[in-house]
């Protein structure tokens, strides 16, 4: 990982993030594997209030300021900008479906694994959590100022939790949930050191988000992933504490290995009814605020874990994210579109092959926007 920079030193790009965020790992992970030339800067309250908001227009982490002074927002975005802007291996796979599966496992990890990230961390690591967010507020601070400022800040990060659909009748569910998902993809590490050979790809990056910031780094969180699922705790490590950058190869023939098909077909079966749901509804709201900003939610949206059913918000931009995947499906020719629905079949693919998508959206300026055109028919 690259630390603080010199003072004065302006010629480089620049990560502002913190240890305890989410979005934070996966940037992070990223710029090592891809060898960027970055400095990483904490992103206390000065720096949301100096930097971030007036370039962003909301606090928000992690941002990254480019040394022309370009500053960009968004993990997906930030990992888009530097793919673009550098030579070496893509992390986007070419074959067609490998890609797929990588996008799909990027949104998984993003949008919806932020629910056992989150429940975890508050059910399980709340006193350890509040001098983590009291060492960005107080970086110079005593521990007991810290711990302090960290419960005045944490306190609004707890207050999401029940948003995120994490309630006593669905918590038994979600850990259920992650610790299968936790032994399938013990199963597969076991085989590969990443999701689709010895190269990471976007999917990878989706899921150390969570696996690591919240799941593996918080204290008793990491000790349940060490003890159910060691090979999870060691692709953490290779992701985070990168030894060989710009390394490694995907399968050849575009292959997709047996051990993601359940992954896959759990994310189909508790993520994509959700998303449906997300989409009817912006649906709605934008039928009924012609011209209004989109808000980061749409209402509530029901969701099914483990055949507990609960509730949470409705988020327009998991909708730019699937998006991403549902436009490389359906830009597919006959043959790369025959191989993809094989690998639907297998894990229940049909309701993200015949998703139904009202309206589309756009991430500009930092925001999510409604598209000007609805899709065609």
């Amino acid at each position: 990982m690259k630390h603080l920079r010199a003072s004065g030193a302006n010629m480089t790009d620049i990560l502002y993030a913190a240890p305890l965020s989410l979005f934070s790992g996966k940037a992070r992970a990223y710029m090592d594997w891809k060898n960027v030339d970055y400095v990483e800067e904490l992103c206390t309250p000065d720096i949301q209030r100096d930097i971030v908001i007036p370039n962003v227009g909301r606090p928000v982490i992690p941002v990254v300021k480019t040394a022309d002074g370009s500053v960009v927002q968004d993990t997906t975005r930030i990992i888009d900008h530097y793919e673009a802007a550098l030579p070496g291996p893509p992390v986007y796979p070419d074959g067609p479906v490998q890609k797929l599966v990588a996008l799909l496992l990027e949104l998984f990890g993003d949008e919806w694994l932020v629910i056992p990230a989150m429940h975890y961390r508050w059910n399980y690591n709340e006193e350890w959590v509040y001098g983590e967010f009291g060492a960005v507020a107080l970086p110079d601070g005593t521990r007991e100022a810290q711990l302090a400022k960290g419960r005045e800040t944490g306190a609004r990060f707890k207050g999401f939790v029940p948003m995120l659909g994490i309630t006593p009748q669905t918590i038994p569910a979600i850990e259920a949930s992650y610790e299968a998902l936790l032994a399938d993809l013990d199963r597969h590490f076991g085989r590969h050191d990443y999701l689709l050979g010895s190269r990471p790809s976007i999917g990878d990056f989706g899921l150390i988000g969570p696996l690591y910031a919240h799941l593996y780094r918080d204290p008793a969180s990491g000790e349940i992933m060490d003890r159910i699922a060691p090979n999870v705790s060691q692709w953490v490590q290779r992701m985070v504490f990168v030894k060989e950058p710009l390394s490694g190869d995907f399968l050849a023939g575009d292959a997709v290995p047996d051990g993601l098909l359940p992954i896959l077909a759990r994310m189909m079966a508790e993520q994509l009814p959700y998303l449906q749901q997300v989409a009817h509804k912006l649906a709605v709201w934008a039928e009924a605020n012609p011209g209004a900003d989109v808000p980061r939610a749409v209402g509530m949206a029901d969701f099914t874990i483990e055949g507990v059913t609960g509730e949470r918000i409705a988020t327009p931009y998991s909708l730019w994210m699937l998006q991403r995947a549902l436009d490389h499906y359906r830009g597919f020719s006959p043959r790369d579109k025959k191989a993809a629905d094989a690998l639907l079949g297998k894990i229940g693919g049909d309701i993200f092959a015949n998703f139904d998508l009202p309206r589309r959206v756009v991430f500009e300026n930092h925001a999510i926007h409604l598209a000007e055109q609805t899709p065609a028919a």
